[in-house]
């Protein structure tokens, strides 16, 4: 299935250029309109991209570097609860991807994938900094799911929702 095509809505042109003076430089704006366009259409597709970076002043690949690089922000749609699991070392060494798998054995979707009725999607992502309490799950932008163990996936969901 193709994704549709997105064009950055006036409103939020007019969002991105309006943080703009806020900065010394109009590159300091990238992660306020990457918000600005998740908020709007829940991911920050390629063609929306190339929009942000002409209105920056930036080349595509420098939005797209941030894009890829912050697990909050997302390139394609993502299920209603985005599922991601650190799967860095400290997370690797408890189990991360014994969770992942039992996520995906559950779901049956697989890491990229969203469920078919689109409520639920699976992301392995690269630390989310609670190295300590590995492995560490956040769904969508809420407070981490931590100690999460392969043993517990199903307790993982309830908690989830």
């Amino acid at each position: 299935m193709s994704e549709p095509s997105h064009t950055l809505s006036d409103s939020v042109k007019q969002a991105i250029l309006a943080e703009v003076p806020k900065y010394p430089e109009p590159r300091s704006a990238l992660l306020m309109a990457l918000h600005f366009v998740q908020a709007e259409i829940g991911h920050v597709p390629l063609a929306v991209q190339r929009e942000i970076a002409a209105l920056l002043g930036l080349r595509p690949i420098e939005v797209r570097e941030v894009v890829t690089f912050y697990p909050m922000y997302h390139e394609h749609p993502v299920g209603k609860r985005n599922i991601q699991v650190c799967v860095n070392i400290a997370c690797a060494l408890a189990g991360a991807r014994k969770v992942v798998r039992g996520l995906e054995e559950r779901l049956g979707v697989r890491v990229g994938e969203r469920t078919p009725d689109g409520a639920y999607s699976i992301e392995e992502v690269q630390c989310l900094g609670s190295c300590g309490t590995a492995v560490c799950v956040q769904v969508n932008n809420e407070p981490f799911i931590e100690n999460v163990r392969p043993d517990r996936v199903d307790d993982l969901l309830r908690t989830v929702g």
